[in-house]
């Protein structure tokens, strides 16, 4: 009899200890994120193995770029998403046509969106949302205070800058499409962080880029992707664009290129990038 209640008091022991280990162990999930922003943050928060395909802004770390591609926007298909076997989509808003939506979620997989952010507010928005969501709320205040950091670095090092150099963000798709940003974008955002003075002003998102109008900015600073730098043939091919040669930064040779998602993605590195660019526009080599 004794020998029944030792056994029966382990199976008890035993039991109740997988018990407690299989509620321990923590959701393993099948992600694909869309969105450069979305893939990052979900990345930062330590579910970087968890993801199995992104779309194609998603470069950073690069070692995303290395998992399968689901396009860009429009051209994504839900066919080719459901091929992977996901259980969980986190994307922008926006990001995916209806009909593609719709698609997913009536094969049952979970789907949430996220505001793309354009400002420091809407990075914070974004992080303490998708940390909340993937129930890691202290990694998420982790994030966040990396982000305080470097904000603070950077209104420390604009703290005796008098100077507010001036800039135009060029978006170049090619010599036919090219466009500066005006205001209620994200390099607007981006450059009042660093001290930068926009020329694009009067007008709102993105325009064709006319030598008029590039004259009568007359930008100290030109900034561009890097992609979109390479797709007019690099600082040679910035002489082609009608009337750029009469500003200032053309002449000076004051042209920028950077990561477009490390510029416009407005993640968990923004305050990097915006200290990076500050320092370009008043340090000389």
């Amino acid at each position: 009899m004794k020998y029944i209640i030792i056994a029966f008091a382990a199976v008890l022991v035993f039991g109740c200890q997988a018990k407690k280990t299989t509620e321990e162990t923590p959701e393993v999930r099948k992600m694909i994120t869309a969105g450069g922003t979305v893939t990052e943050i979900v990345y930062e928060l330590g579910f970087g193995d968890q993801i199995i395909a992104t779309d194609i802004t998603s470069t950073y770390p690069t070692k995303m770029q290395q998992l399968p591609s689901i396009g860009y926007r429009n051209q994504i298909k839900a066919e080719g998403m459901l091929a992977l076997g996901p259980n969980l989509i986190l994307a922008e808003e926006g990001y995916m046509t209806p009909d593609v939506v719709s698609q997913l979620q009536a094969a049952g997989i979970e789907i949430k969106f996220f505001a793309k952010p354009t400002d420091v507010d809407g990075t914070r928005k974004i992080i303490q949302e998708i940390a909340d969501y993937l129930k890691v709320p202290e990694k998420g205040t982790a994030l966040l205070s990396q982000l305080d950091k470097d904000l603070a670095e950077l209104s420390a090092y604009l703290s005796d800058k008098s100077d507010q150099p001036s800039m135009a963000f060029v978006m170049a798709r090619g010599q036919e499409m090219v466009f500066v940003a005006g205001e209620d974008t994200f390099s607007a955002s981006l450059m009042q962080l660093a001290g930068i003075r926009s020329t694009g002003v009067g007008f709102k998102d993105f325009v064709p880029l006319t030598p008029e109008a590039i004259a009568s900015m007359n930008p100290d600073y030109l900034l561009f992707f890097e992609s979109g730098l390479q797709s007019i043939g690099g600082k040679e091919g910035v002489k082609n664009i009608r009337g750029i040669e009469s500003t200032t930064a053309f002449q000076k040779d004051q042209i920028l290129a950077y990561d477009g998602l490390y510029l416009s993605g407005f993640g968990p590195r923004v305050g990097k990038a915006a200290l990076e660019l500050a320092k370009a526009v008043r340090i000389k080599p």
